[in-house]
C-alpha cells in the first residue's frame, strides 16, 4: 500500500542512540525500503530523566526539529523516554515519538507504560536517570543502548527497540493514511 512516505529520501533520528535510530530504520524501510535513515546527536531541551508526559513529548519534539535543521532532512523523528509518578509513590514509564518535516505536517505517537520495580522507583525518585538506575541495579552497562528497562523487566519478551518501532509508526500515522488528516 503506497503512502505518503515512499517517497522519502532521507529521514533523521535526533539521537545517537543505536536502538532508537534502529527503530525508526525498521519502521521506514516497510513503507520506504530506499529511505537513508541516520541519527545526528542533537538537545532535548529537558533533563535527562524527563518526568510526565508533556516533559518528554516536549524533549521529543525539540529532538526532532533540531534533527530537521541540522540534517536537512525529509522527515525527523524525536523519541524519548520519560518516567511518571503515580499517586501512590509507584512510577511507571512512558516513552513518545514526535514526526516533523520541513512543509510543517507533523505526528505524535505513544505513550507505552510499564509500572517500574519498588527498587528502580526509589532510585529514580532520588534524582538518577532510568537508564543508569537499571544498570547499576541488574548489574549490566549501558541498558539503555540495548535491550532497556523494559527488555529486562520483560524477560527479553519486549526489547526497547520493539517497544520505540510502535511509537514511531503512531507518530507516522499522519504520512501513513494522510486522507483522514486532511493532506
Amino acid at each position: 500500500m503506497p503512502t505518503a512516505l515512499a517517497t522519502v529520501a532521507s529521514v533523521v533520528v535526533g539521537s545517537s542512540n543505536p536502538v532508537k535510530v534502529a527503530a525508526v530504520r525498521a519502521v521506514i524501510h516497510r513503507v520506504a525500503p530506499h529511505a537513508a535513515v541516520t541519527g545526528v546527536g542533537v538537545p532535548s531541551g529537558v533533563p535527562d530523566q524527563p518526568w510526565g508526559d508533556a516533559e518528554t513529548i516536549r524533549g521529543a519534539e525539540t529532538r526532532a526539529r533540531g534533527a530537521l535543521v541540522v540534517a536537512g532532512a525529509d522527515l525527523a523523528l524525536g523519541l524519548e523516554g520519560g518516567c511518571i509518578a503515580m499517586p501512590d509513590g509507584a512510577v511507571r514509564t512512558c516513552a513518545w515519538a514526535v514526526a516533523v518535516d520541513a512543509t510543517g505536517r507533523h505526528g505524535t505517537g505513544g505513550s507505552l507504560s510499564m509500572p517500574l520495580p519498588p527498587v528502580i522507583a526509589a532510585r529514580l525518585l532520588g534524582g538518577e536517570e532510568l537508564g543508569p538506575a537499571m544498570d547499576a541495579v541488574a548489574g549490566l552497562i549501558n541498558v539503555k543502548h540495548g535491550a532497556g528497562a523494559v527488555g529486562i523487566l520483560t524477560a527479553g519478551l519486549v526489547d526497547r527497540q520493539a517497544a520505540y518501532e510502535v511509537l514511531v509508526t503512531y507518530a507516522l500515522s499522519p504520512w501513513l493514511a494522510p486522507e483522514f488528516w486532511g493532506a
